[in-house]
């Protein structure tokens, strides 16, 4: 279809809170299997993907660069083992007007959903399922492999052509001016939600083409700009 519209949404910050669930599993996960507490000191969450995240404690830890694979390997066997139950015990939250915009494009026969998250694939998988939203996403563009947050943009782009066929519109649906960046790096538009840690004279001033305070007015934009 000429009209087909893709839209990738990242995950913390702009579908859900999980109250600081995955930033706890994290350090549990890295302390029991080195040892040490506070790896991820002074190291930025919001926007950044888990392998440059995880790179960066890594580095904060003494680990070389030669054994960063099987580190990583080893790192998310044992955090997808503490996740779940971080989720649990943290105040999280399907973030405002959420559902609402979910349920309306997956009704829409034109509309492609996926991720464009930071998160590793088999987390954010955790993370939509506990908060009640995996249903409506089947892929995307994920942080397994790259720190870099257009080029995982790029790779969910790619993946829902390769599916869906070519899509007219791309939107790219965040909450920090890492979103933005990246969105604006692959010639998508930039649908920011200050929803997340910045503010939205912090995201206009990002380049967003779209800044809303929620997602609840969300609907309005994506059908205008249809």
């Amino acid at each position: 279809m000429k009209d087909k519209r893709l839209f990738l949404f990242d995950i913390d910050g702009t579908l859900i809170t999980t109250g600081g669930a995955g930033s706890a599993a994290m350090r549990s996960a890295f302390a029991s299997i080195y040892g040490l507490d506070d790896a991820f000191k002074s190291i930025e969450f919001s926007g950044r993907s888990d392998f440059a995240i995880f790179e960066d404690a890594l580095h904060n830890a003494g680990v070389s660069d030669d054994e960063f694979r099987e580190a990583m390997r080893k790192f998310k066997r044992v955090y997808y083992r503490h996740l779940p139950a971080s989720l649990v015990r943290h105040d999280g939250r399907v973030l405002p007007g959420v559902d609402l915009v979910l349920d309306a494009l997956s009704r829409e026969s034109n509309a492609t959903l996926a991720l464009g998250t930071g998160n590793f694939r088999s987390s954010a998988g955790m993370k939509l399922r506990h908060y009640g939203l995996g249903q409506y996403f089947r892929g995307g563009g994920f942080g397994d492999r790259t720190g870099h947050r257009p080029t995982l943009i790029a790779q969910g782009i790619s993946a829902a052509n390769r599916k869906h066929g070519k899509h007219r519109t791309v939107f790219v649906i965040g909450d920090t001016v890492h979103d933005v960046a990246a969105a604006k790096a692959n010639n998508a538009v930039a649908v920011a939600v200050a929803t997340g840690t910045a503010s939205q004279d912090d995201l206009i001033a990002a380049g967003a083409d779209i800044v809303l305070p929620t997602m609840e007015t969300a609907m309005n934009f994506f059908r205008n700009g249809s």
